[in-house]
């Protein structure tokens, strides 16, 4: 199969279950930890384009910090780069886990968009 980066946080379930679909697919994976290490303001902005979702889709709207940050009235009035920086510089503001392989780009852990994507029929 494929290499595939894996932004995902180690207390996320959802991370931990898209991670072990990932390898019973048979993917080599290459896990950053998302809170310590979130993709920088141009990654984000590459990732964005590639996975084709809206910025607002990005976001953690179920977290601590998205909530405690007073996001959901503030996103609207904030630009596009304004949004890109924030979440580049909170990686738990960052929906997750968010998977690539340098060409697509997946956010999120749907069982039927990771099979469309990753699984073994997959190809681009």
């Amino acid at each position: 199969m494929m290499k595939l980066t894996v932004y995902a946080y180690s207390g996320c379930s959802t991370c931990r279950n898209a991670l072990k679909w990932l390898r019973e697919h048979g993917h080599t994976i290459e896990e950053i930890p998302i809170r310590e290490q979130p993709p920088s303001a141009p990654e984000l902005k590459d990732l964005i384009a590639k996975s084709g979702l809206e910025i607002k889709k990005w976001f953690n709207v179920s977290g601590s910090v998205y909530r405690e940050l007073g996001l959901k009235d503030k996103l609207p009035e904030m630009k596009d780069e304004e949004k890109i920086a924030l979440l580049a510089s909170n990686g738990m503001l960052l929906k997750r886990p968010i998977v690539t392989d340098g060409e697509r780009v997946t956010v999120g852990f749907k069982e039927e968009e990771f099979q469309r994507v990753w699984g073994s029929g997959s190809s681009f």
